[in-house]
């Protein structure tokens, strides 16, 4: 594979600073933190790290709220930090993605404490979405956009002081820009160019299909088209000129674009636009194998006449943990259904998980980990007085947040708070237990998780981003195979089933039964 196009068939690493590693004991993970388990991650295999946003931040939402995208926040560290981080990493064959929020800034941001300095009518309001409100005294909100926010109902209006009203699809305190303005567009061209020239490989995208809104600011329609805000067609534009930018240093892109049109979908992957984008229909997907393969197949279906290729994952920062979820009645994930005291049997969610492990790092295209999928850490209950995520607030409480996925990983048993820092208590508490998962005892476990991602990862390279073909399987078996002669097979049927013909056993994510033949819920890499 040409060095250029490594991201085809990369395995992506996703690193939330705040709850990586702690290296100035602060109780906050930093860049210091994940410089010091540089060589861990080495030793994983993976190809880059995708670093969710470290910008100078009010962290009102983790981060997303950017005040300053040419800073590194303190609690994370310097922009000195940052570059040796990016230098370092690319000298152990590691590449960096960073994360661009690009819908929204910051209350905090410059242009926007100089939008409210300078009044209605303004030019500097110009770069947000001002409006005067609706009623006989303007005391209703311009239009009756929903939050983006799943569960809220709060508006995505804030009305000032004197009058305007401003425009944010996620918080008050996420203005969203106005993508109609030039210098908006200059100034993201501006930031592109700034983290490419100190050395990243690529950037992610976040909420990639909501920047352009109709100017007219509508209402929302029954069933709106085109949508008022998103994945409007001006966008494209907007992604050739990043394009270019990103032609000019071999920078790729990946965007977190959610829609199910699945032609509108791959539009946004033309060799003009985006490289990639990620694929939340296999990462929703529940643990059944007629969907799974539906999944994968309308996957690839929807990128092949664009000739890009296809992302799996199984969790995010966002996302309830693929352990947990799992071992749920429902092993589907909708942000609509999430809730407090869903149970979980955790013995068969993590079976299932380490099957997982090996169908998705086994599937065409690049894989995405995140951090703490490879101990299989489950998601953490968090205290109701120490949850942070805005989602949960905005929901009246009823929706648990997204903060337990994002516990502080375990590094040391025995160490205080697991490893993940040396002496103040990590920002969100770890359950009992926590260090029971940590990665010095599954370091040495040859049957641990950790383990199976380190043997999957090393094998993978052979698979490529090549074709996939499908074999014969009984009803609830997946059976495909991959150039090399390689061959995956995962039963999610009821009962045992028979291995394709083969000549190796590569890896399994569990043993065979007696009979040599596969069990409910493992996964085997075989040898033709």
């Amino acid at each position: 594979m040409a060095q250029q196009d490594w991201w085809r068939s990369a395995v992506i690493y996703q690193v939330y600073v705040r709850s990586f590693a702690d290296g100035d004991g602060d109780g906050t993970g930093d860049l210091a933190g994940v410089r010091a388990r540089l060589p861990y991650l080495a030793e994983l295999g993976v190809d880059a790290l995708w670093f969710n946003p470290w910008y100078l931040s009010p962290m009102k939402d983790g981060g997303y709220d950017v005040a300053d995208y040419r800073a590194i926040d303190p609690a994370f560290g310097t922009l000195a930090e940052a570059e040796k981080l990016v230098a370092e990493a690319r000298e152990s064959g590691i590449r960096t993605i960073v994360d661009i929020v690009p819908n929204h800034v910051s209350d905090q941001h410059p242009w926007f404490q100089a939008a409210l300095k300078a009044g209605p009518g303004s030019p500097e309001r110009e770069l947000f979405h001002f409006r005067p409100g609706r009623g006989e005294h303007g005391e209703l909100p311009p239009n009756d956009w929903p939050s983006q926010f799943v569960g809220s109902t709060e508006p995505v209006w804030t009305r000032l002081p004197d009058g305007d009203w401003y425009l944010h699809l996620f918080t008050p305190e996420q203005p969203d820009l106005n993508w109609a303005h030039p210098a908006v567009r200059q100034e993201h061209e501006d930031i592109l160019r700034f983290w490419f020239e100190r050395g990243v490989a690529g950037v992610r995208i976040d909420s990639a299909a909501l920047l352009a809104k109709d100017p007219e600011l509508p209402d929302l329609a029954t069933d709106p088209h085109p949508h008022p805000f998103v994945d409007r067609d001006e966008l494209h534009d907007i992604y050739r000129s990043w394009r270019a930018v990103a032609d000019e240093y071999d920078g790729v892109f990946v965007g977190e674009v959610w829609l199910p049109d699945t032609e509108r979908f791959a539009r946004y992957l033309r060799p003009d636009e985006l490289h990639t984008a990620f694929n939340f229909s296999f990462l929703s997907c529940p643990w059944d194998a007629e969907r799974l393969r539906a999944s994968i197949d309308t996957t690839l279906a929807e990128h092949a006449p664009v000739g890009a290729p296809a992302t799996w994952v199984l969790c995010n920062h966002d996302v309830t943990r693929t352990v947990t979820r799992y071992g749920r009645t429902d092993t589907g994930f909708d942000f609509a259904t999430k809730a407090f005291g869903t149970p979980s049997d955790l013995t068969l969610g993590t079976r299932r998980a380490r099957a997982a492990a090996l169908l998705s790092l086994a599937l065409p295209g690049a894989v995405y980990v995140y951090q703490g999928e490879e101990l299989g850490l489950p998601e953490a209950d968090i205290p109701r007085d120490r949850i942070e995520d805005p989602m949960h607030f905005r929901s009246g409480g009823t929706d648990p947040g997204r903060d337990g996925c994002r516990v502080p990983l375990p590094w040391t048993a025995k160490a205080p708070h697991a490893g993940f820092g040396p002496h103040e208590e990590p920002w969100l508490p770890q359950p009992a237990g926590w260090a029971s998962y940590a990665v010095d005892r599954q370091a040495v476990d040859p049957g641990s998780m950790l383990s199976l991602y380190r043997e999957a990862i090393r094998a993978r390279p052979v698979l490529g981003d090549g074709p996939l073909t499908w074999l014969p399987a009984p009803e609830g078996v997946l059976a495909f195979a991959r150039a090399g002669g390689v061959l995956c097979a995962v039963n999610l049927a009821e009962t045992p089933a028979d291995l394709p013909v083969h000549s190796e056993l590569i890896l399994a994510s569990g043993p065979l039964d007696p009979a040599g033949r596969l069990p409910k819920d493992t996964a085997v890499w075989l040898r033709s």
